[in-house]
Parts: structure tokens; sequence; C-alpha cells
């Protein structure tokens, strides 16, 4: 592997996870004068913020080492929809607040596994964004675990609902577990995460949540790919780059 090909899987990696960020970022920003109450609409755009600014860092980084005068604002929105590299589940509708709390919930989970498992990177730029970002992500997983707690031992409503939302989105998780060829050369340098290893402990964590919740495990392993490894996105994405990017295409030069 040259020195090159290297420099190319760092900036994608590093994209890669600004990806997922931003995106899950712009679908909970989505709900902003639309959350149930000013105090769900407030937590949700905290995180939304956290999430946006997790992925302002890597982008950053991204752009730095990639050494051709490019910038964060060239990653958000003069990228085409193939070129993000975001897993599916960050992409899906928001729906009503048990799918939002599903969603956010899976995402948490992972993210609080990944972030860890960040802090270790070789690359002291990446394990540094991993112990901010941990911060961050373990509050995103306390709050989306007690909703989900309080949707699935609820009403009778809100239980149905919330498993429904649990068994539409699960297809989604599997993707957050494999593999691109970025992951795989930068893991041999020990900068990567080993996501594949992370699924275990993802499980267990998901699977002990869910039974407070009174709600049923997931049994089907069949999962939707394409978003990760090769930017083939659900219909859903046109319409996100479309209304994340319509201001920097329109009047070039905005700056976040």
């Amino acid at each position: 592997m040259t020195e090159l090909s290297k420099q190319k899987a760092l900036v994608q990696y590093a994209a890669q996870i600004g990806d997922n960020g931003l995106i899950i970022g712009h679908r909970m920003s989505e709900w902003c004068f639309r959350a149930p109450s000013i105090e769900m609409e407030m937590a949700l755009m905290n995180c939304a913020l956290d999430l946006i600014g997790q992925a302002r860092e890597l982008y950053t980084y991204a752009a730095t080492t990639q050494g051709e005068g490019k910038t964060e604002d060239d990653f958000a929105y003069l990228r085409d929809e193939q070129d993000f590299r975001n897993a599916l589940l960050t992409e899906v509708p928001n729906g009503d607040w048990g799918d939002t709390i599903v969603r956010l919930f899976f995402m948490s989970a992972y993210n609080k596994l990944f972030f860890t498992a960040l802090t270790s990177s070789k690359d002291s730029e990446l394990a540094a964004i991993g112990a901010k970002s941990l911060k961050e992500v373990t509050y995103h997983l306390r709050f989306s675990s007690e909703w989900l707690i309080r949707l699935g031992d609820g009403t009778e409503e809100s239980h149905t609902r919330v498993q429904n939302s649990i068994d539409s989105l699960w297809a989604y998780t599997g993707e957050l577990f494999t593999m691109t060829d970025a992951e795989n050369l930068l893991l041999e340098d020990g900068i990567a995460v080993d996501v594949t290893a992370l699924k275990a402990d993802w499980v267990t964590l998901v699977a002990q949540i869910l039974e407070q919740a009174t709600l049923t495990f997931p049994t089907n392993d069949w999962a939707q790919l394409g978003g990760k490894a090769k930017g083939q996105h659900t219909e859903h994405m046109g319409y996100i780059i479309t209304d994340m990017q319509y201001m920097q295409r329109r009047y070039p030069g905005c700056e976040w």
C-alpha cells in the first residue's frame, strides 16, 4: 500500500464518519417547530447540533489531510449524492416520534461503542475527535433509551407503534457493522475501528434496553446495504441533499 493510498483512505474514512453525523443531524433538525413539546424540540436540536458539530470537525480533518485547498463546506455542500458514504439508517425519514427515537437509539448505541474504540486510534486527531464526541453521544444514548422505555412500557398504542418502528428500521442496522476498503486499509495501521467487533456489544446493549421497555428483539438478520460502501442510497437521500445544499449551490461561497 502506497502512502498516497493511505492518504486517500484516511480522507474517505474521516468523511465517512462525518457523513453519518451530518445526515442524521440534518434529519433531526427537521423536527424544529414540529416536536411534541418545546422540551423535546430543544433536546433533539441539541443532539442535532452535536452530530453536525462532529461532522464539521471530521470534514475539516478530511480536507486538511487531502491537501487540495478544500474546506468542510466542500464536503458538506459540494459533493453529489453518490459521494456521501453515510449508513442508510441515518437518512430514513423521521416518521412519527417512535421512528425518530428508535433511529436515534440504534445510532447512539453504535456511536457510543464506535467513539469509545476511536479514542484508541493511532491517529491522534481522530482519537481526540472520538474523545470529544463520546461525551455527546453518551447523552444521546441516555435520552433515546429513556424515551424508548417510556414508549415501550407505556400505553398499548405507544408500545405497538414503537415496536413497529423497531421492526421497520432493524434491516438498516446491519450495515453499521460492515467494513469498507478504507476501513480495512487503515485497520492494519491501528487507525480505523474494527466495526465488526462492535456488533456483539451493540446487540447486548440494545437487547437490555428493549427488555426494560418490554419490547421484542428482532430476529431477522437480513441487512439493507449500499450507502456506506458504494454510495447507493435510498430514494430519500436526494431530497436531503437538495434541501441541505440549496443555499451553497444558489449562492456559492456561503460559510457555516
